[in-house]
């Protein structure tokens, strides 16, 4: 063990750092979506393989070693959105120095949606992606959109009659990815009688979820926030805009409202 270890050079070690953070960013990028249980499926499948060459099983081996042999296209074809969103981790302007521009722009966006809204009495409710995928919101409910976030395009999702206007917009990987989403209600009981629908929709997914949900009144024209299950005070747009800045421009924070985001407004 002492001969293994003087014979490793600082280019050994600068070679297992980089295939450490590698790994670790993968990971990063895979954290809470389909991908990571059908990875962890593959992997069990690769342990079965090296398995049944040990003990000597013949036709098992010739299967997996079939199955090994196009693991290279079943992982492409698999992983094809897990791939485009590495790629683009990997040419984020953030590289560059200039991915908190992004970050602020996107923000900046959404505060001034949400205070036009506001201040117009239009009800609206925004659900902003964190770490956990709101994929099972994605998929069953709420119109595809798949658009970049401008004040604009919020505000005509909310206007009263618009047919997505009553559902909430779904914030994911710095794109509007749903509107017209139908959450999961709060079953809090002393959440306030003042509060209607959308604000026990914007408890509720955040019971479930790690995500951020922006609530905004029609009756009263004001803006509240839900997180971890609770509802914040009104806030004015400063007020908001901090909120968001703490919560999602962390440098070092990972989180899908962002994630892959290049380019902004």
């Amino acid at each position: 063990m002492l001969e293994l270890i003087k014979s490793v050079g600082i280019f050994d070690v600068i070679d297992i750092a980089i295939i450490g953070f590698v790994i670790y960013n993968i990971l990063l990028l895979i954290k809470g979506t389909r991908a990571l249980p059908m990875l962890m499926g593959i992997m069990l499948l690769v342990l079965v393989s090296f398995g049944a060459k040990f003990l000597g099983l013949k036709t098992t081996s010739w299967v997996l070693n079939n199955f090994t042999g196009y693991l290279f296209i079943i992982i492409v074809v698999l992983f094809q959105q897990e791939i485009r969103r590495a790629l683009a981790f990997i040419g984020e302007t953030k590289v560059f120095g200039s991915s908190a521009k992004a970050k602020s722009v996107i923000l900046d966006e959404i505060v001034k949606a949400a205070t036009i809204l506001a201040n117009r009495q239009i009800g609206a409710l925004i659900v902003l992606q964190r770490d956990t995928d709101l994929v099972n919101f994605l998929d069953d409910t709420g119109q595809p959109l798949d658009c970049q976030i401008t004040r604009e395009i919020l505000i005509s999702i909310f206007i009263p009659y618009s047919p997505l206007h009553d559902g909430a917009v779904i914030i994911s990987n710095g794109r509007i990815a749903t509107a017209g989403s139908i959450l999961p209600l709060t079953r809090q009981t002393d959440l306030g009688k003042n509060y209607g629908t959308r604000h026990r929709a914007a408890v509720g997914v955040t019971e479930e979820t790690d995500a951020l949900a922006i609530a905004v009144s029609e009756e009263k024209g004001s803006i509240t926030v839900a997180q971890n299950g609770q509802l914040s005070d009104e806030l004015d747009a400063d007020q908001l805009r901090e909120l968001l800045e703490e919560i999602f421009g962390k440098k070092n924070q990972s989180n899908g409202l962002l994630a892959g985001v290049k380019n902004a407004k």
